[in-house]
């Protein structure tokens, strides 16, 4: 893995190849996203016990206290000790909280800082952040890693929501993630697939974007095939007959690693699945409830995704299939920022934000106001949904300043697209890429398919 270059070591610019402008470039807007970063942050941090706040030693999980220290570290890495040149306010964070220094697997042998000290360090570093904006202009560099730093803190905070859900803690903030959704669900419609002409496509960002990742950057032509794709994500309800047909132990289903990786993790079934008078029961944060059969299948991983779609002849899609069934408006030939058009997302279009009843997933027959134009329903939202592709650069690529982002692991992961419910609303938009290790199954992720 690429070592991590401090700010004072490079040459720090974003030249005209990288730059873009944030959604809203008001010191006001840019105060109000990283405040409500932190209240993200704090609401599923702060009613964990002594004990909830580190944890077991596990895999594909931190411990919540090095979280929280963690986003303040690097918002005072870039804000602070970057743009002000600023002392560390905390002399030993870099070898607790830089994480491309600190292997995952050491993060339960430090000695934090108190619960109270970590809280107070992280309010010091926003009190600090914030004022600055206040005192004078800032320029487009300095307006972007202040961005940067919100949806960084946003990005943290939807993995400290897997870690809660997978240590069976209770929903944060009260309530529950079963509290019943008020949505409109149309009985009557019924998931089918949708046609695509294909055709040149523009993948990725456009310049002029609100705000884009470098590995987005930028727009360029490729030729889709025609196909035709899932108006909907795979149900608990089709997955569930997978597995009783024995789908995870038919050893066609499976390529050669996936199915090392199933008999190496004894895998049987999802995750969080349990088998309870003769039903299949899921597991959520620590509350247990039959399976809701119009639910998209939710936590599964590329290995898992790939085995279905064998089993059911089908094929996930390409990440440029994916993202011209979510953007591109054939009445036009124009492309969208977000499936239904322009606007930002809301509780009408899409399940994000913990929208509903506090958060968890909703019916995918929900919500056809976020439908795209050609007719996919909850491109955004609900589950994140794994793609056949690789996480690789597009044409000409240049790290941003955050050069540690996206360079490491090209080639090295599956893509997903999308959000799921628990994704904060400013990273929900249709080029964001997301990538994460394919036997990774804690993240709220799930899958469309595509025909043969």
């Amino acid at each position: 893995m690429a070592g991590f270059l401090r700010p004072e070591d490079r040459k720090f610019r974003y030249d005209d190849a990288v730059t873009i402008g944030v959604p809203d470039t008001s010191a006001r807007h840019l105060v109000a996203a990283l405040e409500d970063a932190r209240r993200g942050s704090l609401t599923l941090f702060g009613d964990l016990s002594a004990e909830e706040q580190l944890g077991e030693r596990a895999h594909h999980l931190e411990p919540p206290i090095w979280e929280v220290g963690h986003v303040a570290w690097f918002q005072e890495l870039w804000l602070l000790r970057h743009l002000r040149g600023e002392r560390p306010l905390l002399p030993r964070g870099d070898g607790i909280y830089d994480s491309f220094h600190v292997s995952y697997k050491r993060r339960w042998d430090h000695d934090f800082p108190s619960r109270d000290a970590t809280l107070e360090y992280a309010e010091e570093v926003l009190r600090q952040s914030v004022s600055r904006l206040g005192v004078r202009s800032t320029t487009l560099d300095e307006r972007n890693l202040y961005w940067l730093a919100a949806v960084h803190e946003d990005m943290h905070a939807e993995n400290l929501m897997a870690v809660r859900h997978t240590r069976g803690l209770a929903f944060p903030g009260g309530g529950g993630a079963r509290s019943p959704a008020i949505v409109d669900v149309d009985p009557g419609y019924e998931p089918h697939d949708v046609e695509v002409a294909g055709g040149t496509f523009e993948l990725g960002a456009r310049r002029g974007a609100r705000y884009a990742f470098d590995n987005e950057m930028w727009a360029h032509p490729v030729e889709v095939e025609p196909f035709r794709i899932s108006s909907t994500p795979v149900t608990n309800s089709e997955f569930a007959e997978f597995v009783d047909a024995g789908g995870y132990t038919t050893r066609k289903y499976w390529d050669k690693r996936g199915w090392e990786w199933r008999r190496r993790e004894g895998a049987k079934h999802p995750l969080f699945w349990v088998r309870q008078d003769d039903a299949w029961h899921e597991r959520c944060f620590d509350d247990h409830a039959r399976l809701e059969p119009w639910h998209p299948a939710c936590c599964v991983n590329w290995h898992e995704a790939r085995a279905f779609c064998r089993y059911a002849g089908r094929r996930l899609p390409t990440e440029a299939e994916w993202e011209m069934a979510a953007t591109w408006d054939p009445a036009d030939g124009s492309k969208r920022r977000y499936p239904w058009g322009r606007e930002k997302p809301s509780p009408s279009r899409a399940n994000v934000d913990w929208s509903f009843g506090g958060g968890g997933t909703i019916d995918v027959r929900a919500l056809a106001g976020g439908d795209s134009a050609i007719g996919c329903r909850q491109m955004i939202g609900n589950v994140w949904e794994w793609t056949e592709s690789r996480f690789e650069p597009y044409p000409g690529f240049v790290p941003g300043a955050y050069a540690e982002y996206s360079q490491p692991y090209f080639g090295k992961k599956p893509v997903l697209r999308g959000a799921a419910w628990s994704t904060r609303g400013r990273l929900a938009y249709a080029t964001y890429r997301n990538f994460f290790i394919r036997h990774r199954r804690n993240i709220f992720a799930g899958f469309r398919t595509c025909a043969v």
